[in-house]
């Protein structure tokens, strides 16, 4: 699974805005790290107990072994080159960027706090300047000790997108001075006294200093992606770099055999003490690469493997067995995941741009169709509004009694045509992804319970890989074939208002292909509350505007919830310190253990 990515940043050149995902937690952005090893309900067993609180917690270093099974291979284990939600989850055993999530259960996980950095960024300049220090004692796994210019150097390497195109690229965007040109370490030519990002400066080894081109509040939150690991410049073997990348975390690399198996043994360089949101309690790590999904779920069930790799849960198979059995069941989760998968409707098309047709939509739907096509209540919750439980700020409201009215609401869906002048209905098609079987069963049954009042839905089937840059993502298109919906579905790099809603749901986030706004709303009041988000360092102010602008799009009627995502975990038995970090929305993979 990619991660809950923010694509297509170069509308922050064409817009102005800095469109960006971002996560903070309830009115603050600090907080001091460490891994509980208790919580309220801590040691506790039973379905969805790791949700909440840590099972079978321990400190206790056992000589074990964790496996993990992966059906297909990381997208690369450079730091600087991947994109994958699980490898971000699985890379912290490996590396230690500025900042990091704090390694506990439930809503406390989304907070962002210092790792490799004594605290999060000091903002100076009007905002345009984040300085960090970093901790003076922390070592490679060589011995060697970390200083800032190895973290300027890991960001450097980011700039090479022949090298590395799969990892984000923030920072070419983010930061001033050369940063628009500046074509990474490998190929800058310029002279000794002038290589090397202008924008970044390391003044001493344990301070660095960005200098952004803009103001951005959510600057910490871009310094905990796993690019802002350090890389000593003389280990560095460019490509070949994600064979061993040098460790700063509790684990090494021991061995790696390409798209077959990684293993990992224990850092001896690493200390507890400067590195609180992870964990080293075994003696052995390995990934095993593209295995067959159903074998994965019965080697997780047979005690073989310990962690699925992908972290989306079990198939339909399994999942029909645990939930089956009482004891299976009692081992396992069903998190909120961090994604909502919903329909967009198209507020420029007739009638749809009226506002009426629009609502007697999210009337009309019937969730609890759109619930089953996602695999019924453990593999979504029904959605109520845009953003899932697990965005910072987020606030629950029904204003369409999608929780109340689940089969939908014709009466008041017939009243909203009356309303929109369409009181025999209209006629419109709906976009979905072909190859995706859930995304088809969304569209059929939308066709059916909207059929009921009169809307007619043609459906228009796409190949997800060229889903948003030919079809459902191009306006033109879609108004030249009258489009009216678009199933979809969104989670951003990190969870706050701002990096949940910008691409969907700011008016200068639409663009002619690849478009993530495929509502192509564009309300003044949501745009004005989203540039607010972007400039604002008071992160209460920040969160507070999060339900606010899901109210109004709500209002507006441009997005139908279908469901929060969720997704069946199995929680092997034998593992220790077993939570689910919410931010990822499955299991914290820094700090597991394995019973002796």
């Amino acid at each position: 699974m990619r991660r809950r990515r923010t694509i297509g940043l170069a509308a922050l050149g064409l817009s102005g805005a800095l469109a960006l995902a971002a996560c903070t937690t309830s009115g603050t952005t600090n907080g001091g790290g460490g891994t509980p090893t208790s919580s309220p309900g801590a040691g506790a067993s039973g379905f969805n107990a790791a949700v909440s609180s840590v099972v079978n917690p321990s400190t206790t270093k056992t000589s074990g072994t964790i496996n993990f099974g992966n059906t297909s291979a990381p997208d690369s284990t450079d730091p600087a080159n991947t994109y994958y939600a699980y490898m971000w989850n699985f890379v912290r055993l490996y590396t230690m960027p500025l900042m990091t999530y704090k390694s506990c259960p439930g809503p406390c996980g989304l907070q962002v706090v210092p790792s490799l950095a004594t605290a999060p960024g000091q903002i100076s300049d009007n905002g345009l300047t984040w300085t960090y220090h970093i901790q003076p004692n922390v070592k490679f796994e060589d011995g060697s000790t970390v200083t800032s210019k190895d973290v300027k150097y890991a960001v450097e390497r980011t700039f090479d997108r022949g090298l590395f195109p799969l990892g984000p690229n923030y920072f070419s965007f983010l930061l001033g001075g050369n940063a628009a040109k500046y074509p990474g370490p490998y190929k800058d030519k310029s002279s000794a006294d002038k290589m090397g990002l202008t924008a970044v400066d390391t003044p001493n080894d344990t301070t660095i200093v960005f200098h952004l081109a803009k103001p951005f509040a959510d600057f910490d939150y871009v310094a905990a992606i796993p690019q802002t690991s350090p890389v000593p410049p003389a280990k560095d073997t460019g490509a070949n770099y994600q064979l061993h990348p040098i460790s700063v975390g509790p684990y090494m690399f021991s061995s790696y055999q390409l798209n077959k198996q990684l293993t990992l043994v224990p850092n001896p360089a690493w200390q507890a003490s400067t590195d609180p949101n992870a964990k080293q309690l075994v003696s052995k790590i390995t990934m095993t690469m593209n295995m067959n999904a159903a074998d994965i779920d019965s080697r997780l069930l047979a005690g073989d493997l310990q962690v699925d790799s992908a972290g989306t849960g079990v198939q339909a198979a399994a999942r029909a067995r645990i939930l089956a059995s009482s004891s299976l069941k009692a081992s396992s989760d069903d998190p909120v995941s961090g994604f909502t998968w919903y329909t967009t409707i198209n507020t420029t098309l007739a009638p749809l741009n009226n506002v009426h047709c629009r609502i007697a939509i999210q009337y009309a739907a019937s969730k609890t169709d759109y619930q089953d096509a996602y695999g019924g209540q453990f593999g979504g919750q029904i959605a109520s509004t845009v953003s899932p439980p697990n965005v910072v700020g987020h606030k629950t409201f029904d204003l369409y009694g999608a929780t109340t009215d689940p089969g939908g609401n014709t009466a008041k869906a017939k009243q909203e045509l009356q309303a929109c002048g369409q009181p025999n209905g209209f006629a419109t098609g709906i976009a979905y992804r072909s190859d995706r079987p859930k995304e088809v069963a969304v569209a059929q049954a939308l066709q059916a319970s909207l059929g009921q009042v009169g809307i007619k839905l043609s459906l228009h089937g796409f190949p997800t890989a060229t889903y948003s840059g030919n079809f459902a993502g191009v306006p033109k298109y879609v108004a030249q074939h009258d489009i009216g919906l678009s199933t979809y579905g969104w989670a951003p790099d990190w969870p706050d208002g701002y990096g949940f809603f910008y691409y969907i749901a700011d008016g200068s986030a639409i663009s002619p292909a690849g478009n993530t706004n495929q509502a192509q709303l564009n309300d003044p009041v949501i745009n004005d509350m989203l540039a607010k988000m972007a400039t604002t360092n008071d992160p209460a102010t920040r969160n507070s505007l999060t339900g606010q602008i899901d109210m109004q799009i709500m209002k507006d009627a441009a997005i139908l919830p279908g469901v929060w995502a969720k997704s069946l975990l199995y929680r092997s038995p034998s593992l220790t310190n077993v939570y689910v970090q919410t931010y990822y929305g499955m299991y914290n993979y820094a700090v597991l253990g394995v019973k002796s």
